[in-house]
């Protein structure tokens, strides 16, 4: 639900657009409300559910998420709708971490958390592809405003079963490191925002790049300065939001930055992939989602036969080939053209790629988790949540530029090869069409590209053993 309110919002922008006349420039922050919200507060929700108690810090994270979805759906201006969207984030930020620490803290390690981890993984990534399905159904068949009504039975659901078969984890005793927490959620926040802002934008063929806008500088020279401040502050503090030692395994930190370079790749190409399907092969919203099912299947596979694999190789094997695997299934889109087709062009890529996202992302929740004592699960979860979150915002910025840059030179060189011919309005979509495809095409190759550093840290930092992730005694597991 958390992960797919991400993207089953965009799908419905223009609905909300005209309804409550938000201009193009606030529009945006119809997902950045949510975004900086969200990511700005993981780490806070994560160390919160270690010293209030993991499943009493979900339930309130959920029903905080349902009750601002409802207020989402009824808005009728836009300060309503964004102020929801926050309270939305708020609620994210509590739950995420949460939801996956408790997992680490019911189920020992060894066979019985690898095939949790396996279904948590598979629903998790799937949730971005179901949110552009859901989107696109919920738009085209009954109203913008359900795709904010539809988190309402789910979280009410969700808050009515927890007490019933979720057990209470142990409370860590200690203090919240309040100054940590404000430069944490802050620095966070100023990055999230300061990456979104400085993504590049194409009008009317020019790419206009907002790397050098004052407002960016100033949001990536406070993150810098406030992340700089937190990092001091845990160095020193007693009650540290995120404690030294949890980044003091080589594997663990690993996996965290295998989660950024992920993130960075995936929600670009989800990005990117959505409008070209749309403008330039004209699919309708609903059809575009629906062109995504082949690629939750086949993560959902990849999430399945890692879990039962983990045990038998290892993780560093799936942390590898699944990055590779998703690098060849991005290289191999970054050919698709205007003229493809479906079965021809997109098809085996989106597949290739789900399915390496699939084995990669279940032992890399292990890995994460592996080993952390039960008073840290809650702050080792939501680092991972948050390489993810902060890595989606830099893939928006980075291939943005990548792709909207290549696709000003693509329509600059065409028009040039016309020597200012008056073209006909088919030769013109034609000319855009291509520009986009080759633009695109070259932001795929730089997903490709950061799903290769992904597999470069995995054989470079990811050393632990087998061992380490098989069964142990329950009773001498976390929370046993």
């Amino acid at each position: 639900m958390v992960v797919l309110d991400a993207t089953i919002v965009n799908v419905a922008l223009p609905h909300i657009q005209d309804a409550l006349h938000f201009s193009g420039t606030n529009l945006e922050w119809v997902v950045n409300a949510y975004t900086l919200a969200f990511g700005g507060l993981l780490l806070l929700g994560g160390r919160s559910g270690d010293l209030l108690g993991r499943r009493r810090v979900f339930i309130t994270g959920i029903a905080l998420f349902a009750l601002a979805s409802l207020a989402g759906g009824f808005a009728t201006d836009q300060a309503w709708l964004l102020t929801a969207r926050v309270i939305q984030g708020i609620g994210g930020a509590l739950a995420a971490p949460a939801s996956l620490s408790l997992i680490a803290v019911t189920f020992p390690e060894g066979s019985e958390r690898n095939r949790a981890m396996g279904v948590y993984s598979a629903v998790s990534i799937a949730g971005a592809a179901i949110g552009l399905i859901a989107g696109g159904l919920l738009t085209s068949y009954a109203d913008w405003r359900w795709v904010f009504f539809v988190n309402v039975p789910i979280g009410l659901a969700l808050v009515l079963l927890a007490p019933r078969v979720l057990g209470e984890s142990e409370r860590v005793r200690g203090n919240l490191d309040l100054p940590g927490a404000i430069t944490g959620s802050l620095g966070l926040g100023a990055l999230v925002y300061g990456l979104s802002e400085a993504a590049t934008t194409f009008t009317n063929g020019q790419a206009i790049s907002h790397w050098g806008n004052a407002k960016v500088v100033a949001s990536l020279a406070a993150a810098v300065v406030l992340l700089g401040a937190f990092g001091f502050i845990e160095s020193r503090s007693r009650h540290a939001l995120v404690p030294p030692r949890v980044l003091a395994s080589r594997d663990r930190t690993g996996a965290y930055l295998i989660s950024l370079c992920i993130g960075t790749a995936v929600f670009g190409m989800f990005f990117f992939m959505t409008i070209f399907v749309q403008q330039v092969w004209g699919y309708s919203p609903v059809r575009s989602g629906v062109a995504y099912l082949p690629m939750v299947a086949a993560i959902m596979v990849g999430a399945a036969l890692s879990s039962q694999l983990v045990a038998r190789v290892g993780a560093r094997p799936l942390m590898t080939v699944g990055p590779l695997l998703a690098a060849a299934g991005m290289f191999w889109l970054s050919r698709i053209s205007e003229t493809s087709t479906y079965t021809g062009g997109l098809l085996g890529p989106l597949m290739l790629t789900g399915l390496g996202m699939g084995l990669t992302f279940v032992p890399l929740s292990l890995v994460a988790l592996a080993k952390v004592p039960n008073k840290d699960t809650g702050v080792a979860s939501s680092l991972l949540n948050t390489g993810q979150q902060v890595g989606g915002s830099i893939g928006l910025a980075i291939l943005g530029t990548v792709a909207w840059s290549a696709v000003a030179s693509s329509t600059k060189s065409a028009v040039a090869a016309t020597h200012g011919a008056h073209l006909s309005t088919a030769a013109q979509t034609a000319l855009s069409n291509h520009a986009l495809a080759y633009g695109f095409g070259r932001g795929y190759l730089a997903s490709a590209g950061i799903s290769v550093l992904a597999l470069i840290i995995a054989l470079v930092m990811i050393r632990v053993k087998k061992s380490d992730l098989e069964g142990i005694d329950p009773m001498a597991a976390p929370g046993g």
